[in-house]
């Protein structure tokens, strides 16, 4: 599939200057520019996996979390330098959802390769509105980039706090949620905020991770 355009990210890579954002966390924002050169420095070795994957690591991947017929897989529309997942995931023929900003809310929108996209809240494609809104029970996995994340499911993001607030929502949280980055972002412990929801494992170069209950 040839590239895709997109329009330019804030510069938190995430959320626009009108929308509402958590504070600022100091902790955070230098691991942030550490995360994402590290990230960009060990990116070949992911993609490579996932150009290359003829099915098998995301029938294994989608077999272990119990994807259900006719539910979604959630992807990210890739920014630069996070990995792009969607030549994997299209190959598979599997219904395919977006995230999309609107109203102060994250939420999954179905989508169709080559569907007209439109820049949403946070200057990201993402489907229209016209396109319907997921419910939680639609989606079987999310796959989530992320800058970094710890052994206790913490996520560092870009510091929107949007899969956080999606993921408040119990119906929510029972989605499945996996971290998409390379093994040399995985790390013992992040400094985590009152309002981190982590997430359930991680897909890396080496394969995928899923934490347990415990961790």
């Amino acid at each position: 599939m040839p590239p895709m355009p997109w329009p330019r990210p804030s510069p938190a890579g995430s959320s626009a200057s009108s929308v509402a954002s958590p504070p600022v966390d100091p902790r955070k924002a230098g691991l942030r520019a550490h995360y994402r050169q590290l990230r960009r420095a060990h990116a070949a070795p992911l993609q490579r996996l996932l150009d290359q994957d003829d099915g098998g690591l995301l029938e294994q991947l989608l077999g272990a979390i119990g994807l259900q017929p006719q539910q979604h897989v959630g992807l990210a529309w890739p920014l630069p330098g996070e990995p792009d997942l969607r030549r994997w995931l299209q190959a598979s023929g599997l219904p395919l959802a977006l995230p999309a900003v609107a109203a102060h809310q994250l939420r999954y929108r179905p989508w169709r390769p080559h569907q007209p996209l439109a820049p949403d809240a946070c200057g990201i494609p993402a489907p229209p509105a016209g396109a319907g809104e997921l419910a939680a029970a639609q989606l079987g996995v999310l796959l989530i980039p992320a800058l970094a994340m710890d052994l206790q499911g913490v996520r560092l993001g870009y510091g929107g706090g949007w899969y956080d607030r999606l993921r408040q929502d119990p119906a929510w949280r029972r989605v499945p949620a996996l971290a998409v980055l390379p093994q040399a972002c995985i790390v013992p412990q992040l400094p985590r905020d009152p309002w981190d929801v982590p997430l359930d494992g991680w897909l890396s170069e080496q394969g995928w991770h899923q934490l347990t209950p415990a961790q």
